[in-house]
């Protein structure tokens, strides 16, 4: 007994060491695989069509992998520049501070201001300075999450050419490399169904019910600001989408500050314009839209994909806005199947 104790704790103390050792190798290209792992679970149904035509797995998957290099490359790459560009030039300079000024000190406007600057005990002159400081520490920030600036465009296109090598093969192989993992999983059959069933309903109504919903609002906002001539429609733009995770106010926390701006500031055509988009177009996408994708799925509560959004950027950079809901969402189905594990046992 005392010989298989040992010899249990030499192959776990191995399995342990082997398994750092191959962190350590994998480490430099954790971010490509992610975003491969990523892509495989948003464009299988894709992959799936195209398999029934194309009968090869791997002109299958070859075709998939185009197809979202162009949709990256492309459309992508570009919104990409544009915000960092747009993040880059966030400095004081950027803002008008006359007609901020001039806003706080409307009529409608300044019994509000008052109250609210001596509630917190400052002025206007340090309200706008902590404004200006966090919208630029803000802009550094996503500046450094995203990838392709000129320093790192060798880096950026490396990890590119890995994540669309990985893609690949995930695509191609993955049913068949998430039947040998279940295989390791310490449960019966009829979990391992189950848990892979509530995970591929988690992804679709996290990603696609969340990350869908939050994109399309914000290519909608980032539109319409630009056309109503509203500086860094981009920036914008991906604020709506991040704030489109937070509960009961959504991405209405961002354009609707802008359009009473803008019927104040004395320009009711475009307060209106951003008004009906806002009410007939922005909210419809989220009441319409999402129930339509999660309808009958397992949905995680908004506070919950709200926290993991965040977390998840904080933990890994951009991609945290799909792996922080993805890992949180495994995680839940994963502690469910052990409650009723626990209770067959009891």
């Amino acid at each position: 007994m005392s010989e298989n104790r040992f010899s249990f704790f030499v192959m776990l103390g191995l399995v342990l060491a082997l398994g750092y050792l191959s962190y350590l190798i994998l480490r430099p290209f954790l971010a490509p695989i992610a975003w491969a792992v990523v892509f495989s679970i948003v464009f299988f149904p894709v992959y799936s069509f195209v398999v029934k035509y194309a009968r090869w797995r791997s002109l299958a998957a070859g075709v998939t992998v185009v197809l979202v290099c162009v949709l990256i490359l492309g459309p992508f790459s570009y919104f990409a520049y544009l915000l960092t560009v747009e993040l880059s030039n966030v400095s004081p300079d950027t803002f008008d501070f006359k007609s901020i000024a001039s806003l706080l000190n409307h009529p409608l406007v300044t019994p509000i201001t008052r109250r609210l600057l001596s509630f917190f005990n400052i002025s206007q002159a340090q309200l706008q300075a902590s404004a200006v400081k966090a919208l630029s520490d803000t802009g550094e920030t996503l500046v450094g999450y995203l990838p392709g600036r000129l320093g790192d465009a060798a880096g950026a296109a490396l990890h590119f050419v890995l994540m669309a090598f990985a893609l690949f093969f995930f695509l191609r192989d993955g049913p068949q490399f998430l039947a040998r993992i279940s295989g390791y999983m310490p449960f019966s059959q009829a979990h391992r169904e189950r848990l892979t069933r509530q995970v591929k309903d988690i992804v679709i109504s996290t990603i696609y019910g969340g990350i869908i919903v939050a994109l399309v609002q914000g290519l909608i906002g980032s539109f319409t600001f630009g056309l109503l001539g509203i500086h860094s429609p981009i920036l914008w733009g991906l604020a709506m989408s991040i704030s489109s995770f937070i509960p009961f106010v959504g991405s209405a926390i961002v354009w609707v500050p802008t359009a009473l701006w803008l019927l104040l500031q004395g320009s009711v055509g475009g307060g209106l314009v951003l008004l009906f988009v806002g009410i007939f177009a922005i909210s419809a996408v989220d009441s319409g839209l999402r129930p339509l994708i999660i309808r009958g799925r397992v949905r995680m509560p908004l506070l919950v994909i709200f926290f993991s959004v965040f977390g998840g950027i904080q933990l890994f950079g951009l991609i945290g806005l799909v792996m922080g809901p993805l890992v949180l969402g495994v995680f839940i189905s994963v502690v469910d199947i052990f409650k009723d594990v626990e209770r067959e046992y009891d």
